[in-house]
């Protein structure tokens, strides 16, 4: 058992001025207020009371104007921006609408799924007969986006496509993919130059 420690006078002195000073929690509290030698000036001193916030709107400053939530430049931007596989001379007169397609696929209507089976049917029995232009049409899209958290593209036949050409099983049968030109549909189209039979 240990015993308790007598305070000494000085220390008796300072616990009863603390203990004077304190306030209950419940109270509201006064500010303290420190006695100094000189007093300070009257623009110098503080009242103790915080300035009001401004009334505000939640999302009031945040900017509409930027592009959106797309994170990724569009899909036209992006298959321009692939590099060029073929022969830049044929890809010039492609770009140019001077070449024609051997076959075309509407795949206006259709499904992702039935979509994409078509699509590979399609590569598949063109590049089989030695095609090598073909033309595909997507459609431009509707614009379904309703200004949601999650963005939804224009246009989903028309996104799916240039990716379902680069991926297995069409990916080693295609050498370039690029936007038709306005008489063959434009936004809407793709070329798919295929590779040459071995």
């Amino acid at each position: 058992m240990t015993r308790k420690r007598q305070l000494r006078p000085e220390e008796m002195a300072l616990w009863q001025e603390v203990a004077r000073r304190t306030e209950p929690l419940g109270r509201k509290r006064k500010p303290a207020t420190m006695t100094s030698a000189k007093s300070p000036k009257p623009a110098e001193q503080d009242t103790g009371a915080a300035a009001p916030l401004p009334a505000f709107r939640l999302g009031e400053t945040a900017r509409s104007d930027g592009p959106g939530h797309d994170v990724l430049p569009g899909i036209t931007e992006r298959i321009a921006a692939a590099p060029v596989a073929m022969d830049r001379k044929s890809f010039q007169r492609l770009k140019r609408g001077k070449l024609t397609p051997e076959a075309k696929l509407d795949l206006h209507g259709m499904t992702l799924d039935r979509a994409h089976d078509a699509l590979t049917g399609f590569i598949l029995r063109a590049y089989g007969a030695g095609k090598r232009l073909v033309l595909v049409v997507t459609g431009k899209g509707k614009d379904r986006d309703s200004g949601g958290p999650i963005p939804v593209r224009n246009g989903v036949l028309r996104h799916n496509v240039p990716h379902w050409l680069r991926t297995a099983p069409l990916a080693p049968l295609v050498l370039q993919v690029t936007e038709a030109h306005i008489r063959h549909g434009g936004g809407g189209a793709y070329y798919v130059y295929l590779r040459r039979r071995r």
